[in-house]
């Protein structure tokens, strides 16, 4: 199981929920952020940590947002990792 970052997401990406993964599993597209489904231990430590409320467990994801469970295992694999809290999209 992993979770899957969504729609709210995009356009702010937000790095509050990166800082508190214990596995390192975000990953940073130009204008939002992936998790790795293959690294994500379910932990849930991000989920509270997201100020938009855009991190979804893959069973929840919101039925007009399913494609993001897809489009976050295709992208975080080749996009660059990010660890560190970084300035947001909304306040650029």
């Amino acid at each position: 199981m992993t979770h899957v970052v969504a729609q709210p997401c995009f356009g702010c990406k937000y790095t509050d929920c990166v800082v508190v993964c214990p596995v390192e599993c975000f990953y940073e597209g130009d204008k939002i952020l992936y998790i790795h489904p293959e690294e994500c231990i379910d932990c849930e430590a991000c989920v509270p940590e997201c100020p938009v409320e855009a991190i979804f467990h893959e069973d929840n994801v919101p039925e007009e947002w399913k494609a993001f469970t897809e489009l976050n295992a295709e992208m975080a694999p080749v996009s660059p990792s990010i660890t560190e809290k970084k300035k947001p999209l909304v306040d650029e």
